[in-house]
């Protein structure tokens, strides 16, 4: 990545007679934490009956336990990822570790819905400050050369947690209640902290400037949260509400870049998206994002309403592809490494593309067969796609911009997956042109799936044509040198 975009000057050296802690058993601590955060967004989707029926409230209500920890982590990561470039990364993280944990508690013990969603809220902050400094940290726990087999890891143990979180939560309600939901975060968020504690080194002294841009925070925080909530609100349709929402989300945007230009320490620094690389991997994460979350809005539909499986069968194949991904992230690290990222980049967009329109395709010829065949091969090229696009963005950043750059990544990751669950799931109703999807016949809901995703294929053709421009100025150098 160009020296230009990275921060200003910023040295550190080891304090005199700091211990050097194991890397393995650091790398373990934050790939525990990733896990984490991701077992907490999926375990909660699957008491929401039960909150409902606890708290007499209807669906659209408990599914803001959902969306409360979802938003916090949208609208915080940037901002914490800053505060930990300049307090301290691992300081700030145990002490997101341990907000977690104590979140955690507090919602297993809510008395009431509301206070269980402001709980939730507080439990993505926690998250949203072990997500972004998990992956900052990486690039002081591993050497340069092994940067995308981490990636890899942490791509693993965040699939890990988003299958294990449905079926843990299952075995939960069925021995005890909601509660248990939450309450089984608490010891293993205290293991969490220990080890992150134990095998972590210290932070070390840090010059140059280290301001914190309050302004700027809020202004991106604002921005945020009026487009998370334009896409999230109103549940699929948009209306008078949601364009104000994202006429609110523009005007806070240009308020965040106006008040960057004049900040003497800028949360974002600007420049950075006149370079190819981190501008082209952060919109080609967006893009893959918010056709993964496609494939989780629109799947569990097609498999029950088209193909007519029962719950218990859609669970199982909808597990496929979780368990696809944690088998394959550690793998496409290694591929990382051994290849190059960008090469793997734009092989893991081929990959995705070709599952994308074979979702479109092979379920209507083949059922559950040819649905289970796309996802074989859209989700390790998921896995390829993530390991080198965070080792292309993340492995030349300097230490005062790890956090930032970090938090910005995994912000167009969140930022994808609200806008493929709107997006997406108003392509899917539109096409299938059923007054209700949830009773529309067959034949309405496979050519819904087909458009939807012939529409997810095309966007990351785009993605892999994003790709291979970021990438035209090298091969233009690697040109210019070969000719002298």
């Amino acid at each position: 990545m160009p020296q230009s975009i990275l921060a200003e000057g910023e040295e550190r050296t080891l304090r005199p007679g700091a211990r050097t802690p194991s890397r393995r058993l650091a790398l373990a601590s934050l790939s525990f934490a990733i896990l984490l955060s991701s077992l907490a967004t999926s375990i909660a989707n699957v008491a929401l009956p039960s909150l409902a029926e606890a708290f007499a409230a209807s669906f659209q209500q408990v599914q803001w336990v959902v969306l409360a920890y979802l938003l916090a982590i949208t609208i915080l990561v940037v901002g914490v990822g800053r505060i930990g470039d300049v307090v301290g990364r691992r300081r700030l993280l145990l002490a997101g570790i341990m907000l977690f944990t104590i979140a955690s508690a507090a919602c297993g013990v809510a008395p009431s819905l509301p206070l269980l969603i402001a709980v939730r809220a507080v439990q993505g902050l926690g998250a949203a400050i072990m997500m972004a400094l998990g992956m900052a940290l990486v690039g002081e726990t591993v050497a340069k050369e092994k940067t995308g087999s981490a990636m890899g890891l942490l791509g693993t143990m965040s699939a890990i947690g988003t299958a294990l979180g449905p079926s843990l939560g299952g075995l939960l309600l069925a021995a005890f209640d909601w509660r248990a939901i939450f309450l089984v975060n608490v010891p293993l968020g205290l293991l969490a902290f220990l080890l992150a504690h134990r095998s972590l080194a210290a932070d070390r002294p840090v010059t140059g400037r280290t301001g914190f841009d309050l302004p700027g925070t809020l202004l991106l925080g604002l921005a945020l949260a009026a487009y998370a909530l334009a896409m999230t609100a109103t549940r699929g349709s948009f209306g008078l509400v949601n364009f104000a929402l994202v006429a609110g989300a523009l005007a806070a945007a240009a308020l965040f870049v106006f008040a960057e230009r004049k900040s003497a320490s800028p949360l974002i620094q600007l420049e950075m998206f006149r370079h190819r690389l981190l501008g082209a991997g952060l919109a080609m994460n967006a893009l893959v994002s918010t056709v993964m979350m496609a494939t989780l809005v629109v799947g569990p539909f097609y498999l029950s309403r088209a193909l007519g499986l029962e719950d218990s069968i859609v669970g199982m194949v909808m597990s496929a592809g979780p368990i696809i991904a944690a088998v394959s992230g550690v793998p496409a690290g290694r591929l990382v490494d051994r290849f190059g990222a960008p090469l793997i980049v734009s092989l893991g967009l081929a990959a995705i593309a070709a599952g994308a329109f074979g979702l479109s395709l092979l379920p209507g010829l083949f059922g559950v067969a040819g649905y289970i065949a796309a996802i074989a091969v859209l989700t390790p090229g998921y896995q390829l796609f993530q390991a080198a696009n965070s080792t292309v963005v993340m492995i030349d950043v300097q230490p005062g911009q790890r956090g930032v750059v970090s938090g910005m990544l995994n912000l167009s990751r969140n930022l994808g997956l609200v806008t493929g669950a709107s997006v997406m799931g108003a392509i899917f109703a539109f096409a299938s042109a059923a007054p209700d999807i949830a009773t529309a016949p067959a034949d309405a809901v496979a050519t819904g799936m087909k458009a939807t995703f012939a529409v997810a294929g095309v966007l990351i053709a785009g993605a892999l044509v994003i790709a291979l421009w970021s990438r035209a100025p090298a091969r233009a150098s690697r040109r210019r040198e070969v000719i002298r």
